[in-house]
């Protein structure tokens, strides 16, 4: 007569004979021999398994740092027996080694650098781990630190810090958007100027040419008259017409001009004042 035991998927069970370790149970159903008082003396599952370890340790540069290991492992099926009896609690067992690997590894790294180095710290734990467990029936198939937290105070000190770094970029790039807009500016008034100069170089040359073209006409019109009169009467011509744009302005302002009439004819008397006036202006920049 036989007792039945069924083994769970994923799982062996683990038969003793009079407490001596006789045999393995593949998941499913399964008849012991009472005769040879056999037993399941438990089960030990296949199946990975997470383990999250948090560690609390210091860096080189003497800053107390929270890191979460997760350690993903698995029992040899080919050492089934390693792992059922020669570990009371693997999970306390792979917990010790984990805080060994990282108080071992991260007091030699600065604190900026965890985070650049967490990839070479699991490393080094799944290597010191795959040897150690290996060797008694688990494998490890990946170590990751999840997390890396320093102390609250030390956080925002590096956060105050990022922040002024990002405020002394900021402040940077605004000088220099000043910088060039004030340089397209003058850039643009030089520009300006340039143009301005050009437009009243060509303004007066426009005005030359057709003072020259009306006294030539005005001569072939009138054979008496010569270019002197002519050139006094398109003067008194352009005086009265700058008179008359002053006082069509609608902001009027009230301007005296001088004008004597007892000269030798009034557009000799007129030409004579604007002639006058030139001089007078020439004689004043040469002075400034």
């Amino acid at each position: 007569m036989g007792l039945c035991y069924s083994v769970e998927s994923s799982n062996i069970g683990m038969v003793e004979s009079c407490g001596k370790f006789s045999r393995t149970a593949p998941a499913g159903f399964n008849c012991l021999n009472p005769m040879n008082c056999e037993q399941i003396s438990g089960t030990i599952s296949l199946r990975l398994q997470q383990l999250l370890v948090n560690v609390e340790t210091k860096t080189r540069d003497n800053v107390f740092v929270h890191l979460s290991v997760s350690v993903q492992y698995q029992a040899i099926r080919e050492k089934i027996f390693d792992a059922y009896y020669r570990l009371t609690n693997p999970a306390q067992q792979i917990t010790a080694y984990v805080f060994d690997v990282v108080r071992a590894e991260v007091p030699k790294i600065d604190l900026d650098d965890i985070f650049l180095t967490k990839d070479e710290i699991a490393k080094a734990i799944k290597d010191e781990l795959s040897v150690i467990m290996e060797d008694f029936g688990f494998s490890i198939l990946k170590t990751l630190i999840t997390d890396i937290q320093p102390d609250i105070v030390v956080k925002n000190a590096m956060n105050s810090i990022n922040i002024a770094q990002r405020e002394k970029h900021a402040a940077s790039d605004r000088a220099e958007a000043e910088k060039i807009t004030i340089v397209k500016a003058a850039e643009a008034a030089a520009e300006s100027q340039y143009l301005q100069g050009v437009g009243i170089a060509r303004q007066r040359m426009a005005i030359i040419d057709g003072l020259r073209d009306s006294v030539v006409n005005f001569q072939q019109g009138i054979d008496v008259a010569d270019a002197a009169d002519i050139m006094e009467l398109v003067l008194a011509t352009q005086y009265f017409d700058t008179l008359k744009d002053v006082g069509a302005k609608g902001n009027g302002t009230t301007v005296f001009v001088p004008y004597d009439s007892t000269t030798e004819g009034a557009g000799a008397g007129i030409s004579k004042q604007i002639r006058d006036g030139f001089l007078q202006s020439e004689a004043a920049k040469k002075r400034g």
